[in-house]
């Protein structure tokens, strides 16, 4: 009995490093279109085209991205990002919400370096501001959004994302100043500084390229055979990653705009009203989109009668409690922070889509 166990445990185990040895996003694609095969033959050809034109179209905002970050992160943006926690709260405020969009930090990268903001007493209010602003978007998920949704969109999004931070960073600090809240506020950080890693964690970082030594800025990277290197190698490995994800976003839309009947979108988040913001910003909060794949699916959405409204408030929502940003805020700060994070990414959707109502 003993042998044979110890023989499937040892067939499981080489099962298992087989499938360890694929990667988990194109599995999942290729069991999206498996499984059409298998019940919607007819179906295959039509929606693999229709995936990979919508794919076509997004590339040369694609590229542009691509080559925008291996810049930044080639030519050390990160460390002019540390200057705008320096000087006056309100100063801080404001720039924190303005870079927040700017920046080239993902989530995985945020969470050393606000942790160590935190310890050195920065106050919360324009941690918050970059917080809030930060994941909505950057130059990949801005240019990712003008392809899928239009540059008007896109746009929209990124002064909503810096209204956000402020909107979050001035209610912060409104609340520092009440009584009631100083418990919750000060200190905002955990007793160890050391991230927790209790809230669920994706199972491959947002952060694809390694960070190179970004203490200073030095924008000439082409006299810098190190930086040249670290911008090849970051073009190619964050060009892999955005095109893996861009495919699987585009997936999920083909689907949606296939097999989703328009008549159900439309009864739920379709129309013009407050009602329909509300329940897109409620259903984008559990929904976990990062930013690379909330807009094809979110213009899916609107091609079956989402209005834009709504789609602002869903894509929005949808990128403030995105797993990656949501676990760099739980890993730092007490649960009644977390839990004011979440409040001021909801609200700031719902004001986000009811504002862009009026705009569209």
């Amino acid at each position: 009995m003993n042998r044979q166990e110890n023989i499937m445990s040892a067939r499981m185990e080489r099962i298992q490093a087989l499938f360890n040895g694929f990667d988990r996003v194109y599995m999942l694609i290729t069991a999206i279109f498996l499984g059409i095969a298998l019940m919607d033959p007819d179906q295959v050809v039509p929606l693999a085209a229709l995936t990979l034109s919508n794919l076509a179209h997004t590339s040369v905002y694609l590229v542009i991205a691509v080559a925008l970050v291996a810049f930044l992160k080639a030519s050390g943006g990160e460390a002019v990002v540390a200057v705008i926690f320096k000087g006056r709260e309100n100063r801080m405020i404001v720039l924190a919400a303005l870079v927040g969009g700017l920046a080239p930090f993902c989530s995985c990268e945020v969470i050393p370096f606000i942790a160590g903001l935190l310890a050195l007493g920065t106050p919360l209010a324009p941690i918050m501001a970059f917080w809030l602003s930060s994941p909505l978007i950057d130059p990949p998920t801005l240019l990712i959004t003008a392809g899928a949704l239009g540059m008007k969109f896109a746009a929209a999004k990124a002064c909503f994302a810096v209204m956000l931070g402020l909107f979050g960073g001035f209610f912060v600090k409104l609340l520092s100043s009440s009584r009631h809240y100083d418990n919750m506020i000060h200190p905002p950080l955990h007793e160890s500084p050391t991230p927790r890693a209790t809230f669920p964690v994706v199972t491959e970082s947002c952060c694809p390229g390694s960070a190179p030594d970004a203490h200073v800025f030095n924008w000439r990277i082409w006299k810098d055979a190190g930086k040249r290197s670290v911008f090849f190698a970051e073009l190619r490995t964050n060009g892999l990653f955005l095109l893996k994800w861009m495919l699987f976003a585009y997936s999920l839309e083909s689907l949606m705009i296939h097999y989703v009947p328009a008549h159900v979108i439309a009864s739920v988040v379709g129309g013009d009203g407050f009602f329909s913001i509300i329940v897109s910003a409620l259903v984008g909060v559990p929904a976990y989109l990062n930013s690379y794949i909330a807009p094809p699916v979110v213009s899916g959405l609107m091609e079956q009668g989402m209005s834009a409204g709504s789609g602002m408030a869903f894509i929005i929502a949808g990128a403030v409690t995105s797993i990656p940003a949501m676990t760099a805020v739980f890993a730092l700060v007490q649960k009644k922070v977390f839990a004011l994070y979440v409040m001021l990414g909801f609200f700031g959707a719902v004001i986000s889509g009811s504002l862009y109502n009026l705009i569209a």
